[in-house]
C-alpha cells in the first residue's frame, strides 16, 4: 500500500464562492483562519493570477516540532481560478526548497459552497521525503481552519471598513 502523499477535508459553507474567495486570496485572510498559530501576519496584495506572491511571517512554534525561531516565507500561487481554486507553495530559507502545496477548491451548491481545503506533499524534494516530517499539518489541522474559515467568512470578512 502506497503512503498517505496528500490530505483533502471538504466542509459545506453558507456562503457564495465568491465571497470565500476573497478570504483566500488576501495575505491577511490567510492569518486570520490559520489553525496552527504559524501564520503571525502577511505583507502584500490580494493575489490575481499564478505567479502572485506575498509574505508570510511565521513562528513555528505553535507546533512544537522545530526551533526555528520567528521566520519569514514567500508564498507563491500556482494554481489561481476566481472563486473555484487557488494553491500556492512556499519558498522558505530551507534548501533545497520543500515543495509542498496547499489549496482550496470551492464548488458552488444550491446552499452555498462546499469548501475543500487539501494539502500535498507528493513531490516534495527526496532530502524532505526521507526526513519523515511529513504531514507537517495534521487532516485535524484542515478541518479546524475550515471551520475558521467559514466563520470568518461568515462574519463579513474582509470587513469593507477596513478596506
Amino acid at each position: 500500500m502506497a503512503a498517505v502523499e496528500r490530505i483533502e477535508v471538504t466542509r459545506p459553507f453558507p456562503a457564495t464562492p465568491a465571497d470565500v474567495f476573497a478570504v483566500l486570496r488576501d495575505p491577511q485572510g490567510h492569518v486570520a483562519i490559520d489553525a496552527s498559530g504559524m501564520l503571525q501576519d502577511a505583507e502584500g496584495a490580494p493575489v490575481s493570477a499564478v505567479g502572485d506572491t506575498f509574505v508570510v511571517h511565521m513562528d513555528r512554534e505553535s507546533l512544537g516540532d522545530l526551533d526555528m525561531g520567528k521566520y519569514d516565507v514567500t508564498v507563491t500561487i500556482c494554481t489561481f481560478e476566481a472563486d473555484r481554486e487557488i494553491a500556492w507553495k512556499i519558498l522558505g530559507r530551507v534548501r533545497p526548497q520543500i515543495g509542498h502545496v496547499y489549496g482550496y477548491r470551492i464548488e458552488p451548491t444550491d446552499e452555498g459552497s462546499l469548501v475543500t481545503s487539501y494539502y500535498d506533499w507528493s513531490d516534495i524534494a527526496p532530502e524532505w521525503r526521507d526526513s519523515g516530517i511529513f504531514p507537517v499539518i495534521s487532516e485535524a489541522n484542515l478541518k479546524a481552519t475550515l471551520g475558521i474559515l467559514e466563520r470568518t467568512v461568515r462574519r463579513g470578512y474582509p470587513l469593507a471598513a477596513a478596506r
